[in-house]
């Protein structure tokens, strides 16, 4: 988290240890209001790509939106933002999400846990539909390497 994220993730971490999860913080360790979310998403993204059968990351900053545009440009993500329980649920059921981002200035402490576990205990579906969707996914992020494609001008 930044600094717009900083005090719900400290909220967040005690929430999740207390629950039983172990919690790796790829900071910021302190609230720095010059901070820069992508120094964050980062080193925490690259920790959850070491096992992406096990890990999940979750992400706080004001909006979700900078923070879930840098995790995606990660091969292997699927980041989503979300701001409500049934949106954060859906995003596991139909697209496997493995990463979280909540907006911290649209949603309270207490919203946030329920996502958070809303999100952390709900399965993939396994759906063929879903299956299918996120193989072309997969597909197009090869095909964008095999291309040399940055999409930076």
């Amino acid at each position: 988290a930044d600094h717009g994220g900083f005090e719900l993730k400290e909220h967040l971490k005690s929430f999740l240890s207390r629950g039983g999860y172990e919690v790796w913080d790829a900071g910021n360790n302190v609230l720095d209001p010059n901070d820069d979310y992508p120094d964050f998403i980062q080193p925490a993204v690259k920790k959850l790509l070491q096992d992406l059968t096990h890990n999940k990351a979750i992400l706080a900053c004001r909006s979700g939106v900078g923070e879930v545009m840098t995790a995606n440009k990660f091969s292997g993500i699927r980041a989503a933002l979300s701001w409500n329980v049934e949106h954060a649920k859906m995003s596991r059921v139909d697209d496997d999400t493995n990463v979280l981002a909540l907006p911290a200035d649209y949603i309270s402490k207490e919203e946030a846990e329920k996502i958070v576990e809303i999100w952390l205990t709900t399965p993939f579906s396994n759906a063929e539909r879903h299956i299918r969707r996120l193989h072309k996914l997969t597909d197009i992020e090869y095909e964008l390497k095999k291309e040399n494609i940055t999409g930076i001008i």
